[in-house]
């Protein structure tokens, strides 16, 4: 006999018969390769290093309302817009804060000493927490925002980039962010970390 009949396995095509083509499998072991390597980085690496698209660019444009009964240095607070944080001289802290973040109670005393010391110029935005969470919180603790914006749903958080709380932005008289910090402040990141930084923005973007 000079040609045997193939069996249904001999008929697949050689690339075929190891299953699914490499062609098919290609682009979703790319995918989990880069989805690893940022979930590793995330975990493995420092989450405070992470850039901002905003490094060096105006503020987002906003103007949100006050927080209402909260007072400092006996006035009333005002509210915050993007427009208020170039009239406040030299650079400025923007600290996103709510009453359920854990890490907003953990730094509070430390922005309480560095508002108490004249450090640094503070404001503060409210982010999705009740108005009135957010009175009873500073009431207990102390104000050390000299304005205080109530960010109601979030959308101030979202042109900020702001995505897990407490953040950090720093303005400097241009109404430009110069530096972004990601986490609770304390006073052995301000020194080691965030001062530092600081320097090295100012020199790039000025005061």
């Amino acid at each position: 006999m000079s040609e045997e009949a193939k069996t249904p396995e001999e008929e697949i095509p050689t690339e075929e018969k190891g299953g699914v083509k490499l062609t098919v499998l290609l682009p979703l072991l790319v995918f989990l390769g880069i989805a690893a390597f940022f979930v590793w980085g995330l975990v493995k690496g420092d989450p405070r290093r992470l850039p901002s698209v905003l490094i060096g660019k105006p503020v987002p444009e906003f103007n949100l309302p006050p927080l209402e009964g909260a007072t400092y240095d006996g006035a009333p607070v005002p509210g915050l817009s993007s427009a208020d944080l170039k009239k406040i001289p030299g650079v400025k802290l923007v600290s996103f804060f709510a009453s359920w973040c854990t890490g907003c109670r953990a730094e509070h005393p430390f922005l309480m000493e560095l508002a108490r010391r004249k450090i640094i110029p503070l404001v503060g935005i409210s982010y999705k927490d009740p108005e009135a969470k957010s009175l009873a919180w500073l009431n207990e603790l102390g104000n050390p925002y000299s304005r205080i914006g109530v960010d109601r749903k979030g959308r101030t958080g979202i042109d900020f980039g702001v995505y897990g709380i407490p953040e950090s932005f720093f303005v400097n008289s241009e109404g430009r962010i110069i530096y972004k910090y990601i986490g609770p402040l304390d006073p052995r990141s301000w020194q080691k970390i965030v001062v530092p930084e600081l320097e090295k923005a100012k020199k790039k973007y000025g005061e």
